[in-house]
Order: C-alpha cells, then sequence, then structure tokens
C-alpha cells in the first residue's frame, strides 16, 4: 500500500459528488506543495465519481462497499446494515495496512465508516465541510474530530464551537488564471458582447434546462448576448434534437466544461446550483450570479448556502419553482445593470477564501509533526 519508508500519511474519505470529491483533491494537491515525502491514500465507492476523478488527479484510491439509505424503503435500504458491517471492517483494515497519521473527512457517506474506524485508533480526524448546512456523515463524526474546517458562518452551530474554523472551501487553484482575451477566443466570443453562463452540474439540472430552452429565443435573439450553456450528459441528445443550432449562432452547448477557468473568464453573469463547490468557485472568480437551489437535496443546504451569498450581496436567489417564468427578466435586468453586476463582483471576492486549501493543510501537516514527536 504505502510506499517504502515514507515520512508522512494521510488517508481522505470523500465520496458521492463532485461537491465532496473536488475539495479533498484540493486539499492533497496542497499537501503534495507542502511537503514532498508524503503519502496520499483516498477511500470512496467504485460507483461513484470519484472512482475516475481521484486517479485522473494522480492519486491511489481504495473501496468500501456502503451506501446512503433511501427515503422510502428498498432492496438496497435492507442491505444497508450489511454493507455497513462490511465497510467497518474494510476501513479497519485499510486503516491497519496503510497507518495514516491523519485521517481526513471531506463528506459523503464513505467517510462514516473510516472516519468512525479512524476515531477508534485514535488517528487525529479532521473535518472540511463545505456547506451551510452540514451532512449527515460529517455531522456524526464532529464529536470525535480534532479540528473542522467550515465555508459558511451557519455550519458552526452543527459541531463543537471549540473545533470549528471558517477558512472557506478549497478551490481549483487554475480557476484566476485565465486570460481573459485568449478565454473569449476559446469560445469564439466577441468583446462586445455579454455572456451568460449556465451550469447545473455534470449530470444537469432538468428545471434550470427547460426554463433556458423557454427563454433561449429572447435571450439569444433579442438580448444578444452569448450564451455558454452548460446542460448535462442525460439532456444533451435532447436538447439537440429541439434546438436547431444554426439558428443560434451565439449559444455554445456542451454535455460538460472541461475548461471551467475560461468559462468563469469570460462570464457576466452564471446562472447555477447552489451546491458548495459552485458557490465556493464563483466567489473565488468573483463572478455575479443567479443562484437556483436545488429542492431535491438533504437539509436543503443549496438553499442555506444560496442565503448566504445573497445576504452578502454576491448573488440572488430564484427559487426552481418560479425559473421558468422568471429567469428572462431576471437575466436581463442584471446584464443591464453594470453597477450592479460590479457590486456583485466585489462582493463575491469580499467572501472568498482563496488560500482554504493551504490553511487545512498546514493544519493537517502540524498535526502529522506533532504525531512523530
Amino acid at each position: 500500500m504505502p510506499s517504502k519508508n515514507p515520512k508522512y500519511r494521510v488517508m481522505i474519505a470523500a465520496g458521492g459528488t463532485g461537491g465532496h470529491v473536488y475539495p479533498a483533491i484540493s486539499i492533497a494537491d496542497a499537501l503534495g506543495i507542502k511537503m514532498k515525502q508524503i503519502d496520499i491514500a483516498f477511500v470512496g465507492t467504485k460507483n461513484h465519481m470519484e472512482w475516475l476523478a481521484v486517479p485522473k488527479a494522480g492519486y491511489q484510491i481504495y473501496p468500501i462497499w456502503i451506501s446512503g439509505l433511501q427515503r422510502r424503503f428498498t432492496f438496497f435500504n435492507a442491505l444497508f446494515p450489511l454493507k455497513l458491517m462490511v465497510s467497518l471492517i474494510q476501513s479497519f483494515w485499510l486503516l491497519r495496512r496503510f497507518k495514516p497519521a491523519v485521517m481526513v473527512s471531506c463528506g459523503g457517506y464513505v467517510a462514516g465508516p473510516v472516519g468512525w474506524m479512524a476515531s477508534r485508533f485514535g488517528i487525529p480526524l479532521i473535518i472540511q465541510e463545505q456547506n451551510s448546512y452540514p451532512g449527515l456523515t460529517n455531522r456524526m463524526l464532529g464529536s470525535s474530530a480534532k479540528h473542522i474546517f467550515t465555508a459558511f458562518p451557519d455550519a458552526e452551530h452543527y459541531f463543537p464551537t471549540h473545533k470549528v474554523r471558517m477558512v472557506g472551501n478549497p478551490t481549483r487553484k487554475n480557476l484566476v488564471h485565465r486570460n481573459h482575451s485568449k478565454a473569449r477566443g476559446f469560445f469564439d466570443i466577441t468583446e462586445d458582447r455579454s455572456v451568460l453562463l449556465v451550469l447545473g452540474g455534470s449530470l444537469g439540472a432538468k428545471s434550470i434546462n427547460e426554463a433556458l430552452l423557454h427563454s433561449l429565443e429572447t435571450l439569444h435573439d433579442h438580448e444578444g448576448i452569448y450564451i455558454i450553456w452548460q446542460c448535462g450528459k442525460r439532456y444533451l441528445d435532447t436538447l439537440i434534437k429541439k434546438i436547431d443550432l444554426e439558428d443560434y449562432p451565439r449559444l455554445r452547448l456542451h454535455a460538460y466544461l472541461e475548461d471551467m477557468p475560461a468559462a468563469y473568464a469570460v462570464a457576466d453573469l452564471v446562472v447555477s446550483r447552489a451546491g458548495a463547490s459552485s458557490c465556493s468557485e464563483l466567489m473565488v472568480t468573483g463572478t455575479p450570479s443567479i443562484l437556483i437551489p436545488s429542492p431535491f437535496v438533504a437539509g436543503n443546504h443549496q438553499t442555506m448556502n444560496a442565503r448566504s451569498m445573497q445576504e452578502q450581496g454576491a448573488a440572488q436567489i430564484l427559487p426552481d419553482e418560479e425559473v421558468r417564468d422568471t429567469l428572462t427578466e431576471l437575466v436581463t435586468r442584471l446584464l443591464a445593470d453594470q453597477e450592479q453586476l460590479r457590486k456583485m463582483n466585489e462582493a463575491a471576492l469580499e467572501m472568498a477564501k482563496p488560500f482554504a486549501a493551504e490553511h487545512i493543510a498546514e493544519e493537517i501537516l502540524h498535526e502529522i509533526e506533532q504525531s512523530h514527536e
């Protein structure tokens, strides 16, 4: 498992969504920069995005057999006690073989068994919580954690206060280093037009896609803006059948955006869900936004994330049930008000915590050094 005679070993558990996985990778990257002689291992599940994203980032990942509970009774819920027992045993052996000096939980149910088992071994547990309303796994691990790093002020209400430090969400370091003119060239966008960036996550968001389809002609033809639309893999084929792309020369329709730094660099306004990673990226890039919280997430944490940004003046909230009827008017009004966009830009940058990963990495290394004394 670990390399021969490493000085430092860190295990990171994160899974399920990009909101958990990408901050974890950012922490791992920061650790690698600060200390070359380090072994970092991830724990995840084979049927979620971490199984591809983590190796792509250059890290080893090990599986445990666990899943979340469904809200209604299903066969998979009936299997949960067995999965939990197996995952605890797997976590025991992973920790015993890898022998990490520190265990990091970035959330997702995969972090539960291995985080709990690490605390039983006496391994210092560090939590990184992305949302205003913490996920169930991190809330359960909070009492066992030595340090808890949060991104929004409201999150501290769910943890032992003396353990909490608000440092922001770790984000990709290349987000703000893209040349504006080159980014416009990448998307073949002229300098004289406003750009609307629409995001729905890697899978897309049905209500946002339907609303933009409804508004497309007005926004494209009457307002003359460029639209970069990341619709999600599951919706691309259907939308291509409904839209004659030759009729919309300023539309850039993508299933998934590989170059997010370029997309943020050209965007005057973003329409997006309010996941923790998305909100943090909007802060770091200073991009004004219309946030449409998903109504399908546990604990309504996207609404809390969006509310935090709206209260600071960095974003405006649009309820999911109103998006079809209201999106056109709100986009048009904001893009026409350069002073408002400037204020939103400044407010977002004021909220940004661009060095979150570095702060967390420093604390992890401090814990390791203490354990080697």
